[in-house]
């Protein structure tokens, strides 16, 4: 198969130059219903709470997080959970995505040609604004993200579930995960500087008085402390 004098890999073909782990591609279309509604902000540009997580093959997860391959560290990845949301990665199946944490990044497992949601849950008794980015792109306009831009409202104790990059108020192109150079960020603006992280901001809305050391200090309130005594003693 090889001519004389020739490397033995010359005349056979080589995978195109690129990134190697995981990126999002542009996926097939999704029925996914939205409706426009009015939100103001309680802070315009200052989220109460931002969540990022870290994804990739379980290969480059390893590298990234300096883990062992002992099984026993790694679990089905729980929601990053703070009293008044959550935000969750699972796949097609509906089962979250395996990942662990390290410090305080969380990293999760995704495997290519899986097709994979955000799922974000509404603890609270209020309205909330998320703005989530995919690769660095807003999944609602599929442009560069930031945090002046708009983004899904959640109702009290509610649950979003987003399925891929907004193309209308009717569909999303799902989110799958795939080789670097397949990504959507590299074959729309050809750069793959932001590839392998989710990331979302979490607003209130004005009015609503939204304090999670308030909101702690509450639940950790004892009903029988002591006995009662006269306000000035």
């Amino acid at each position: 198969m090889t001519s004389e004098g020739a490397p033995a890999t010359a005349g056979y073909a080589q995978p195109p130059p690129g990134r190697p782990g995981l990126g999002t591609k542009w996926g097939e279309n999704r029925k996914s219903l939205a409706t426009e509604t009015q939100f103001v902000r309680a802070t315009p540009n200052q989220p109460f709470a931002i969540a990022r997580i870290f994804y990739n093959d379980r290969s480059g997860i390893e590298a990234m997080a300096n883990a062992s391959l002992d099984r026993s560290r790694w679990v089905t990845s729980p929601p990053l959970s703070t009293r008044l949301l959550s935000i969750a990665i699972r796949d097609q199946s509906h089962r979250f995505l395996p990942g662990l944490v390290v410090g305080d990044r969380w990293f999760v497992v995704g495997e290519e040609g899986r097709r994979y949601s955000i799922v974000v849950r509404n603890f609270s008794d209020w309205r909330l604004e998320t703005v989530i980015s995919v690769d660095g792109l807003d999944v609602v306009d599929g442009r560069p993200a930031s945090l002046r831009k708009r983004g899904y409202v959640i109702d009290p104790h509610k649950i979003l579930v987003v399925d891929g990059f907004r193309q209308s108020l009717d569909t999303v192109a799902a989110f799958r995960f795939g080789p670097v150079r397949e990504s959507y960020s590299q074959e729309k603006y050809h750069t793959t500087r932001n590839v392998g992280v989710i990331g979302l901001a979490a607003f209130n809305e004005k009015g609503s008085t939204l304090d999670e050391r308030e909101i702690d200090q509450r639940l950790k309130a004892k009903p029988f402390p002591v006995f009662a005594t006269p306000p000035n003693e």
